[in-house]
């Protein structure tokens, strides 16, 4: 019998950077932008953006994983984000920015705190990603979906997101999903 597809939610700064990248890979069949973590409900951009909402900007992405693991997500968030600064990624500051993960299952609540293990060696700046348990999650406007494909000329898809996406066809290739570029 087929694996049914998983869910899987982080919060590492701007959401139309974090979409852009995991877009990308193998395996992932949708992600969607939007707020978690909060204690408003249906929160718009302009409360979370007040930074008095509680919630963070955050990806939800359906995988298939019988072709990515959790684990492979978890290396590409790590590794598209800097999860040793606290509400803050670039110039994008407040706790809308932190760096976060919702896990929706404790298999990931495991393995996210695991992999945080491994990257936290001694003398190196500690890992501050928090790992929190998916409450309610909500999507963001339409006009923050799929952004940097509809938006990839804009100054902050070539100047934030283009080395973003740059660094990923560099370095996990393997992940992509068309892996011939």
């Amino acid at each position: 019998m087929p694996q049914k597809n998983e869910i899987a939610v982080f919060g590492g700064g701007c959401f139309w950077c974090t979409e852009a990248v995991f877009q990308e890979l193998k395996g992932v069949v949708s992600v969607m932008p939007g707020y978690a973590g909060g204690r408003m409900k249906n929160p718009t951009y302009e409360d979370v953006s007040s930074g008095r909402t509680g919630h963070a900007e955050v990806i939800k992405i359906e995988f298939n994983p019988e072709q990515i693991a959790y684990r492979d997500l978890l290396t590409v968030f790590f590794a598209s984000h800097d999860p040793t600064t606290r509400n803050r990624q670039g110039n994008d500051v407040g706790t809308q920015y932190r760096s976060v993960i919702f896990y929706a299952t404790e298999g990931q609540k495991r393995e996210a705190e695991k992999f945080i293990k491994e990257l936290d060696e001694p003398g190196s700046k500690p890992v501050v990603t928090e790992i929190q348990p998916l409450g309610e999650f909500y999507s963001a406007e339409k006009y923050h979906q799929n952004y940097y494909k509809e938006n990839f000329r804009q100054p902050y898809c070539e100047l934030i997101i283009n080395p973003k996406l740059k660094k990923l066809k560099e370095g996990y290739r393997e992940l992509l999903k068309d892996s011939r570029e």
